[in-house]
């Protein structure tokens, strides 16, 4: 075996958000001499390849729709020019290097040693790093997280599915495709086909059945779907693929083109496309961690088994984020992260510190927004019964959509989930514009445990499509 070249107190594998936060945490706050491990770029999925590219796609797609729409108040926008993907491209890019940039100054901030390399566990408290340069570091640590992340799928009993790309390669693409086609039912699937559609892509979207979102609301599923297909996206439900086929040079073929083949509802066909995307899932990022050299246990989906306090079997590791898949945001990466580290070296005042993984809330940056917390209405009849349930919904126009014609206007529905004779709210569902910004202050309303009377209490804000919440019948 390799002699020891460092030691420290605590060791995370993984330069992700949830990772990071804890790095940082244990050394920054609590004085623990820590080393943080990254083989890609520093700041992991959201900061790179998810939220925050994303956020700004979604930015440039929403101004777009309000370009769009600003002729129904009375503007005469001419376009002089296509939108300009290879420089909306270079500056997103250059916005995620400063983040980079900004993520190591943190660490160093912090007194966190940072390693950019690719680790690997040799025992319960050893584990090798393979620098850049091909050099290796043997690290011995009292404590070890695993906060590794995942990695997008790419479908393998399907010829050809290696033509396509991931939600990573969205973010790599240098122009905007001519048409594009999505696999998958998710968040990813849905944002992504809303960005591609509003910035100017001929977009189909491929689902295996009648709706997506499905781990939303009935409510959410049915009106977000709708809205989709009014706005002229082309949803191709209980969907299949069956190959792929790049073309080949000679008449009629494109270069970079490829054609898709499938069955859907209403048909079997074939559609030629210059983008496939799949969004069919995500796994743990574990292929070469040296899970079983420490003796960690791992589910039937390779994630690694940690409890509610993000320990694994093995009593000095521990894990959170992607890699574990309890719930996957960056938000909840970081707060278990950071309460992870206050309690590991907090001292007693911390010792039960962990995260509470109910009603946490979460948002879909589709056109238009959704947003949830809790449980939705038929998670709520079955935990607690038809009897004690109690729904308060309403879908309406937001006044937005005033100037518009009938034929124009998106929706908006919101749904409150009571229980019991105190109608607690146990679930709140929104679909429509701003929807993001407002869950995060009535998510704050649920999780102090809101009762329907305390919504009504609260005076509505006019106009405002959020008064609707406070005023339900």
């Amino acid at each position: 075996m390799a002699p020891i070249s460092k030691e420290c107190d605590f060791l995370v594998i993984g330069g992700g958000s949830g990772g990071l936060a804890c790095a940082r945490r244990a050394s920054g706050q609590w004085g623990a001499k820590t080393i943080a491990v990254e083989s890609n770029r520093l700041g992991g999925t959201c900061v790179n390849v998810g939220c925050v590219p994303k956020k700004v796609t979604w930015n440039a797609a929403a101004i777009a729709e309000t370009l769009h729409e600003s002729a129904a108040y009375g503007f005469h926008i001419k376009e002089t020019a296509p939108f300009d993907f290879t420089t909306f491209k270079r500056k997103r890019d250059a916005y995620v290097k400063r983040l980079n940039g900004i993520y190591e100054k943190n660490l160093l901030n912090d007194k966190v040693e940072y390693l950019h390399g690719r680790a690997h566990l040799l025992s319960k408290t050893e584990a090798e790093v393979v620098l850049d340069d091909g050099t290796k570091e043997t690290i011995r640590a009292k404590k070890i997280l695993l906060a590794t992340g995942g990695h997008p799928n790419i479908p393998s009993n399907i010829p050809g599915a290696e033509l396509g790309i991931t939600s990573d390669g969205f973010f790599d693409l240098e122009k905007l495709p001519q048409r594009v086609a999505l696999v998958g039912a998710g968040y990813i699937a849905v944002e992504m086909a809303g960005m591609f559609h509003h910035l100017g892509s001929e977009t189909h979207l491929f689902i295996r059945h009648g709706t997506f979102l499905r781990n939303f609301d009935p409510m959410i599923q049915e009106t977000i779907t709708r809205e989709y297909e009014r706005q002229g996206i082309h949803i191709h439900r209980h969907s299949s693929q069956s190959k792929i086929e790049k073309q080949k040079s000679g008449q009629g073929a494109r270069e970079g083109w490829m054609t898709l083949h499938y069955k859907d509802d209403q048909s079997e066909g074939s559609l030629d496309i210059d983008c496939l995307l799949w969004a069919i899932g995500r796994d743990p990022e574990v292929s070469d961690l040296g899970l079983e050299k420490a003796g960690v246990k791992q589910n039937s989906r390779g994630q690694i088994l940690a409890d509610e306090y993000q320990n694994t079997n093995i009593s000095n590791i521990f894990s959170l984020g992607d890699v574990c898949g309890k719930v996957e945001l960056t938000p909840v990466a970081i707060a278990a992260g950071r309460r992870l580290a206050n309690r590991l070296f907090g001292g007693p005042q911390h010792k039960d510190s962990k995260l509470d993984y109910d009603n946490i809330p979460s948002v879909v940056f589709a056109h238009p927004e959704v947003g949830s917390i809790g449980l939705s209405e038929p998670e709520a009849r079955e935990r607690y019964g038809d009897r004690d349930v109690k729904v308060y919904k309403t879908s309406f126009t937001a006044m937005y959509y005033a100037m518009m014609e009938p034929e124009e206007k998106g929706p908006t529905s919101y749904k409150l989930v009571c229980v019991g004779e105190e109608e607690k709210v146990v679930g709140l569902h929104i679909l429509g514009q701003g929807s993001s910004e407002m869950l995060q202050g009535f998510g704050v309303a649920v999780k102090m445990g809101a009762r329907k009377r305390d919504f009504d209490a609260c005076v509505a804000i006019h106009p405002t499509s959020a008064e609707e919440l406070v005023t339900l019948k």
